[in-house]
This record gives C-alpha cells, sequence and structure tokens, in this order.
C-alpha cells in the first residue's frame, strides 16, 4: 500500500507540481473544492510555434517545445513557483504568497529573469546548429486566484482561474506588440524593490481598467 502511495503521488506530483498534487490528494474528487489564495503569477509562451510547426518536422517541434519548457519551468521551480498547466506552446504558473506577497513577487521576478538567461544560451546554441532561435514573452502579475477542481462532473482539472488569471494572460499578448519580453503589472511592481522600467498604462483586452505596465531593464 506504501509503495503504491508512493507512485500515484509521484504521478501526480509529474503532471500537477508539488503543492497541486498534494491538494488533489487531500480532497476530495469533486467539483466546488479549491481556495481562494494570493500568488505572483507567470504567463508564458513562444512566439511564431504556429510557424515553426508548419515548417519543421514534428520530432524537431517536439524538441524545442521539451527545450524551451525545461529553461522556463526549470527557473520556476528553483525559485519555489509550481508550473499548474501547460497551454500549447505556453504555461501558467504561480507563486503563492506564503510570507510577504514582497517574497513571491521578488521570487517570480528572479525566476523569469533566469529563463531569459537560460533561453539566450539555448538560442546561441540552436544558431550553432542552423536552427532558429525561440523568443517568448513573459507576464507577471500579483492577485488573487481560486485554486482548486474545476471541469465536468466526470473529468476535473486542477488550476486556478480569476480576474487575477485573466489579467495576466492578456498582459503577456502585450509583448509583441511593445517588443518586450517580459512585462511586469504595476500590482507586482509595487512590491518589489527590483528595479523596472515603467512603460506607462495600457488597455488590456477584456479587462475594465487599464493597467500600469513595468518591464525589466535589459541585460
Amino acid at each position: 500500500r506504501a509503495r503504491a502511495r508512493a507512485t500515484l503521488t509521484a504521478a501526480l506530483e509529474a503532471y500537477l507540481g508539488r503543492r497541486s498534487a498534494a491538494r488533489v490528494l487531500a480532497s476530495p474528487l469533486r467539483r466546488n473544492t479549491g481556495e481562494t489564495i494570493r500568488a505572483a503569477l507567470l504567463f508564458a509562451d513562444l512566439r511564431g510555434f504556429t510557424a515553426l510547426s508548419e515548417s519543421h518536422p514534428p520530432a524537431e517541434v517536439i524538441a524545442a517545445l521539451d527545450a524551451w519548457f525545461d529553461r522556463i519551468a526549470g527557473a520556476i521551480h528553483a525559485f519555489g513557483g509550481e508550473v499548474l498547466k501547460f497551454i500549447g506552446d505556453g504555461l501558467l504558473a504561480i507563486f503563492p504568497v506564503t510570507t510577504t506577497a514582497r517574497s513571491a513577487s521578488e521570487a517570480a521576478l528572479r525566476a523569469v529573469s533566469a529563463a531569459r538567461v537560460g533561453m539566450a544560451h539555448l538560442d546561441a546554441e540552436r544558431r550553432k546548429q542552423g536552427l532558429p532561435p525561440l523568443p517568448f514573452g513573459a507576464a507577471l502579475h500579483l492577485g488573487e486566484v481560486h485554486w482548486g477542481n474545476i471541469g465536468a462532473a466526470d473529468r476535473l482539472d486542477f488550476t486556478a482561474i480569476g480576474a487575477a488569471v485573466n489579467l495576466v494572460s492578456r498582459l503577456e499578448g502585450l509583448c509583441k506588440p511593445l517588443e518586450q519580453t517580459v512585462l511586469v503589472s504595476g500590482a507586482l511592481a509595487a512590491e518589489t524593490e527590483t528595479p523596472l522600467v515603467a512603460l506607462g498604462s495600457h488597455e488590456l483586452r477584456g479587462i475594465a481598467r487599464p493597467c500600469a505596465v513595468f518591464t525589466l531593464p535589459e541585460g
């Protein structure tokens, strides 16, 4: 029984993440279970992935995706965050506020900075192999989310939903028009001492109020 439990736990952690797996194991397998938590959110995806998929064999596309996810997820996990969901060529991750909002915000910023460095190294290696680089966009926000089960009666997902998730995904959509790799919301910027560059306030599709937007300095 202990071995079976350990196997189940390992499988759930591989697919859901450590914190989410623990919540699933401890909670009823039904809808309407979960909690409201405050967290720093990170939403990121690759740019030009459709073109890459159409011009390269599936094996090369999967290898590129795995390399990208290794860098971004590795950085997230290294700084205490957790990947909640892979969404095509993108992902949603959270850094729950366990002590202070500042510590969660700083952890998210350190993670995205590490991912940016990791991807620069990966792109350099890909160029040596005659492969195209993998540009990406990432957004950070701080807010409340509902963290728990959602889905159909017979098919559940354990994830985070709420206005904060909507905002961070819309904010990531500004990376390309603003020609930035990383964007940070005003809510998260207010909780960090990391130097940031102000980019003004911007309208986000489906979001009622304009969002103050910042980015990391180059380098």
